[in-house]
């Protein structure tokens, strides 16, 4: 089993790295994990060439005023894993910001402690933009969520 610890890679590193050699650097636990991913409770699961897959426990922790799981939840996993899907094409010093994440949310998140799987898979990638879009999924296959991100792609500064 992956020891998983948090924290931010140091800058040298990331500039260093393809995004390809980042994200699988952080699935095998030799590069720590976001922070944010330890306090929402998910982490980097698979990675290949423009795929990734998160995956995540929804519990209590998670829920909004009204006793379900914010939406908030399925829209960072799904901005995170378009997100890394296109990290994942990108060449060494190359980094990449959100311009815009849509989702559609299809049913709600139980917060009953199970496994949700998100999926990222670029639709495009150029010089400066790239897209693209995400399934969020309960443990049995059902679809909770999907959306399509847009990316600026950028070069490192020093």
């Amino acid at each position: 089993m992956v020891e998983i610890s948090y924290g931010l890679t140091d800058r040298d590193t990331l500039q260093r790295l393809t995004g390809l050699e980042l994200l699988r650097a952080m699935v095998a636990g030799e590069l720590p994990a976001p922070p944010m991913a330890e306090r929402l409770g998910f982490l980097l699961a698979e990675v290949e060439e423009g795929r990734v897959a998160f995956e995540g426990v929804a519990d209590a922790g998670l829920l909004n005023p009204l006793g379900t799981v914010h939406g908030g939840y399925a829209l960072t996993l799904i901005d995170s894993a378009a997100g890394c899907a296109v990290h994942s094409r990108l060449a060494a010093g190359t980094f990449y910001t959100t311009l815009e994440t849509k989702v559609n949310f299809v049913r709600a998140i139980k917060p009953d402690g199970a496994r949700v799987r998100c999926e990222g898979t670029v639709i495009s990638l150029g010089r400066q933009i790239g897209t693209a879009e995400a399934r969020l999924t309960s443990a049995d296959g059902t679809l909770l969520a999907h959306g399509t991100s847009t990316l600026m792609i950028f070069a490192a500064r020093a």
